[in-house]
């Protein structure tokens, strides 16, 4: 295997081996993430105008099941149950992700496949269901390779199962490993790449360690604008540039203080960026807004409880109405009980979802 910075596409080519498995299922539960620093922007095939980092979370998640059986015939065969239901309606996408991984995973065409999947969170909400989906798909499919190959190793197990799931939807490539992982090539982050994710690479401060993150459910309904829309609106925006410039210096001063503790310039950075995404959604055309009165209102009660206690929470937001509210363990109880008595009064139904950093994919034995 050649080392590790000079993986490129050709790298991820699998080649045929003379073992053979007639029937076999993998399990594997993969989590969402929540971008730190954004992407919004993106060329093809699923390469980003500028390097993002995230949180891995630990709650919201895909289970998914790949059930494979040998065949015959030499085509792509699946059949998509999402939930308990077969969905026919996503099968284009996941069609598309399979012809545009093939040239990768020859074996996915000897092979019918049976998908089984559900969600911990409600799907196409902005709280990346994609990511967890389609990285659980990933990570199915590598598992089968490494039964053919068992020669491949951890690192290129995960470095190939975010390569292929980036293909699927570019932030499924920040779900395969956590806490904290970068995505899009960057001077400053020893390994990383466009074509794949990478673990931050530095130790973090005690402070953003078992960091909270409660998801608060503005809109569980359906996106009104999908995210490949949104980032297609970025070819021709007369901000792009500045943005992916601004963006990648962003990721540059997160680091530092992610490795320093400095938790109030953490704040300021991550609201900055959350709003920078959305303010990019208005400032296309055609243009559009995703956030609805109640994430105003949400994030105005934040500042307003931050400045009276003095408090460490912030917020950001996906490409969605929901907001996700950041916070230290240290400060919990005191912002979960302001959660439960006052922000869960913006959220549908009052629901949200406590979640925390997680540390990747869980392989599950059924």
């Amino acid at each position: 295997m050649c080392k590790f910075l000079a993986l490129n596409t050709s790298d991820f080519i699998y080649t045929p081996t003379n073992k053979s498995v007639e029937k076999i299922s993998f399990t594997w539960q993969t989590p969402s993430n929540i971008a730190l620093v954004k992407y919004w922007g993106k060329s093809n095939p699923q390469i980003p105008k500028n390097a993002s980092i995230s949180f891995t979370l630990n709650n919201c998640h895909t289970i998914t099941t790949i059930d494979f059986e040998k065949k015959s015939s030499n085509n792509i065969e699946f059949e998509l149950f999402f939930e308990g239901k077969k969905k026919d309606d996503f099968k284009p996408k996941i069609a598309k992700f399979f012809e545009r991984i093939l040239a990768y995973c020859s074996y996915i065409s000897e092979y019918s496949m049976v998908i089984n999947s559900e969600n911990s969170f409600p799907h196409s909400s902005g709280i990346a269901s994609s990511a967890s989906g389609m990285s659980a798909i990933a990570m199915c499919l590598m598992s089968l390779e490494k039964v053919l190959n068992p020669t491949i190793s951890e690192d290129f197990f995960n470095k190939k199962a975010s390569f292929l799931a980036r293909l699927g939807s570019g932030s499924a490539s920040r779900s395969i490993e956590g806490p904290l992982v970068v995505w899009g090539e960057h001077p400053e982050i020893e390994e990383s790449s466009d074509l794949f994710g990478v673990k931050f690479p530095y130790k973090i401060h005690p402070v953003f360690e078992n960091y909270q993150d409660a998801i608060l459910l503005v809109d569980k309904g359906e996106k009104q604008v999908s995210s490949t829309v949104g980032h297609n609106l970025m070819h021709n925006h007369p901000y792009a540039e500045n943005r992916f410039k601004q963006a990648n210096e962003n990721l540059s001063i997160l680091s530092k203080i992610l490795q320093n503790g400095e938790i109030k310039e953490f704040i300021n950075l991550v609201e900055s960026e959350a709003l920078t995404l959305h303010a990019m959604m208005l400032t296309s055309n055609p243009y559009f807004i995703l956030m609805k009165p109640n994430t105003i209102e949400i994030i105005n009660k934040i500042w307003e409880y931050r400045a009276e206690n003095n408090s460490n929470i912030c917020f950001t937001l996906d490409a969605g109405a929901n907001v996700h509210v950041l916070y230290p363990e240290n400060e919990k109880d005191s912002i979960d009980q302001f959660i439960k008595d006052i922000l869960s009064k913006y959220c549908q139904k009052n629901q949200y979802i406590c979640d925390v950093l997680g540390f990747g994919p869980k392989k599950l034995q059924y």
